[in-house]
């Protein structure tokens, strides 16, 4: 019987049957996934389970071996890559930045940094940003390319804990916001819950996909990842009553679901 899931809308992304051979190493198997507009899908996996492969198949940094990725007329892509290396002795202010390779307007680059609330560092050498403020500023480059699906791998890397429950609802209003889908590649079980709405558990092949509470007591979920981190995801679905501003603090959500912000807030 089909899923409320498999008549929606046409998906944007979807790959069917993709394997990948690198080195003489079998890094995907069969892979199918599939992606629909204003979704959020997350890949789990211990490390070196194919997830960052998967990315940059889907992305077409990469060919497959084998099967093949299926992308929606048009689609654009606004991608956080796990790592972007930065030279501290090659002077490169966050306005500079955000206006390569494409020549952006001094407009556009405040409202995309506005948007991700650090504003503040348009200014600012690149090298010198935190690493919550790094990256809100490569979320800012992505938001620039108007993108349909937004790619992020290991979205909390380098972003301390207060920081980590802001940048996940961050996301989760630009998606709302924007309306576009994300593609996320987490390590972090306990935010999974209230942060994704689809899961797939990757290791090499594909393990188990579903809701997130259905992945968290499949049996091949328990064994990479153990029972104590199936219960910790399942426990976190809970209803937002509160948001998080961009220190990870609780903020209030007045009577009409909108978030009442604190002035002077930073990012962490």
């Amino acid at each position: 019987m089909p899923t409320d899931r498999d008549t929606a809308a046409p998906a944007l992304i979807e790959a069917r049957d993709v394997s990948l051979r690198l080195g003489g190493q079998e890094v995907l198997q069969h892979v199918d996934l599939s992606l629909r507009r204003g979704e959020i899908l997350t890949l789990i996996g211990p490390n070196g389970a194919g997830k960052t492969s998967l990315l940059r198949i889907v992305l077409g940094l990469l060919k497959p071996t084998r099967g093949r990725v299926v992308r929606g007329k048009g689609v654009t892509f606004g991608y956080v890559p796990q790592r972007f290396a930065i030279d501290q002795t090659l002077p490169l202010t966050v306005r500079r930045f955000l206006a390569l390779p494409t020549r952006r307007s001094r407009a556009d680059v405040e409202a995309a940094l506005a948007e991700v609330g650090v504003a503040y560092t348009l200014d600012r050498e690149l090298y010198a940003l935190s690493g919550g403020e790094f990256q809100r500023v490569m979320l800012a480059r992505a938001l620039l390319r108007r993108p349909d699906v937004l790619v992020l791998d290991e979205p909390l890397q380098g972003v301390d804990v207060s920081g980590q429950v802001a940048l996940f609802d961050l996301i989760g209003r630009l998606r709302r916001q924007h309306g576009f889908a994300v593609l996320m590649v987490s390590h972090d079980l306990h935010l999974v819950m209230s942060a994704t709405d689809h899961v797939l558990c990757l290791n090499h092949h594909v393990c188990c996909h579903g809701e997130p509470e259905s992945v968290s007591r499949h049996p091949e979920y328990l064994q990479l990842f153990g029972r104590e981190a199936g219960r910790a995801l399942a426990i976190y679905t809970h209803a937002h009553d509160h948001a998080h501003d961009a220190e990870g603090n609780v903020v209030p959500l007045d009577g009409s679901g909108s978030r009442q912000h604190k002035s002077g807030s930073g990012a962490a």
